[in-house]
């Protein structure tokens, strides 16, 4: 078998999928490395007869094209994916991304079998560019200390970009998924502090680069999406963490919140409601020593 498998969620951008598998089938030793590209059309009402007529002439390269059965979100739309995929190694990308180095399926491979002391590393989180301007994106940068990590080739981390990142499929399989109950942010984290308990550990790595062609569009409004933010990073905090983080976290994604939306009160009243809802709706399975330990050393913020 050969080691990647591309997993790929599209979200009503047929161009950018399709100049996407024309970038993919262009990769250095695509053709020996990867088991497949999985491309999951997320119930998307556009035409992607490009994409599949595109596909249909790249026959050295597995692509497969499936359609979800209903608009399932991030995390549920790449668990289903996952379901379909067959290789150890599964990079997860959304539709509006291109590999911005054409070696980057060997430096992946080469990552992956990097020794981290006595943790295994179970995921890559790639160097993120913007496609139009070829500057890091910070936001999308697996560290809150970006000045102090931005610089660094390689560092292990406690988070990973979501769309940009490659794992264990083992790994996947061993701690249960993406939490398919956070539709929209945040399940990174909450599958990172599994990992990281289960004995793992997260790493970055500039040797594989993924440019990013942000777009302001999609199909949930800029408030949804921050209040999904905000009330599933309060539910990453109450599961795992001691109880003073679940109580800075929510107040101050709350504050988060009101400033990105202008003031919202509707809106913040509402996720207050779901906020308090928490404790008795969310088993706690807090983190072990050790990996508060490996939290503290790796420089990860806790507090929001």
């Amino acid at each position: 078998m050969k080691p990647l498998s591309f997993v790929i969620i599209t979200y009503n951008r047929p161009e950018d999928m399709l100049a996407l598998a024309r970038n993919i089938s262009g990769l250095d030793h695509a053709e020996e490395l990867l088991e497949e590209v999985l491309i999951v059309n997320n119930a998307s009402t556009l035409d992607y007869s490009d994409v599949i007529n595109f596909i249909d002439t790249v026959p050295n390269i597995n692509f497969r094209y499936v359609a979800a059965p209903e608009n399932l979100g991030v995390a549920r739309g790449r668990n289903f994916a996952f379901g379909l995929s067959k290789a150890p190694f599964l990079i997860m990308l959304d539709d509006d991304a291109e590999m911005g180095n054409k070696d980057c399926l060997l430096n992946l491979v080469d990552e992956f079998n990097r020794q981290e002391g006595e943790r295994t590393v179970a995921v890559i989180s790639f160097k993120v560019l913007y496609f139009q301007t070829g500057q890091i994106q910070g936001n999308a940068f697996p560290h809150k200390q970006f000045e102090k990590y931005k610089d660094k080739h390689h560092f292990l981390t406690y988070y990973f970009a979501g769309g940009a990142h490659a794992i264990r499929r083992d790994v996947f399989e061993k701690l249960g998924r993406y939490p398919e109950d956070f539709f929209y942010g945040m399940e990174e984290y909450d599958l990172g502090y599994r990992i990281i308990d289960a004995g793992y550990s997260i790493a970055y790595s500039d040797r594989i680069i993924m440019l990013h062609k942000e777009s302001p569009h999609g199909r949930k409004t800029k408030k949804e999406k921050q209040a999904m933010l905000w009330v599933n990073k309060s539910k990453v905090a109450w599961r795992y963490l001691p109880l003073i983080y679940f109580m800075s976290t929510a107040i101050m994604w709350s504050f988060e919140y009101l400033q990105q939306t202008r003031f919202d009160i509707f809106g913040w009243f509402s996720g207050i409601v779901k906020i308090l809802g928490i404790p008795a709706n969310e088993k706690r399975t807090p983190l072990r020593e050790s990996t508060l330990e490996y939290l503290r050393e790796t420089e990860a913020r806790l507090w929001y």
